[in-house]
């Protein structure tokens, strides 16, 4: 299990298969808060931290079942 303080602003966030779905805006209680940049919709989109599976180096890997907003990592790939 990983520790929440570990979850920096600007860490990058990706799927369970490593691709880019987002960059940490920052935390909100149980939640992590992604950068508007990364969004299709140019809006704010939340994680739990519940579907975080491992922090490695500056980046967060999430669970193979974690419900991932869409249009997330868009305009980071476009």
């Amino acid at each position: 299990m990983f520790e929440k303080i570990r979850i920096k602003e600007h860490m990058e966030v990706a799927d369970c298969k490593g691709q880019h779905v987002g960059t940490v805006d920052e935390v909100e209680g149980d939640a992590i808060k992604l950068t508007k940049s990364d969004s299709a919709d140019s809006m704010h989109h939340f994680l739990a931290l519940d579907d975080v599976e491992k922090i490695d180096d500056n980046r967060i890997y999430l669970k193979e079942t974690a419900r991932i907003p869409e249009g997330l990592g868009n305009k980071a790939v476009a």
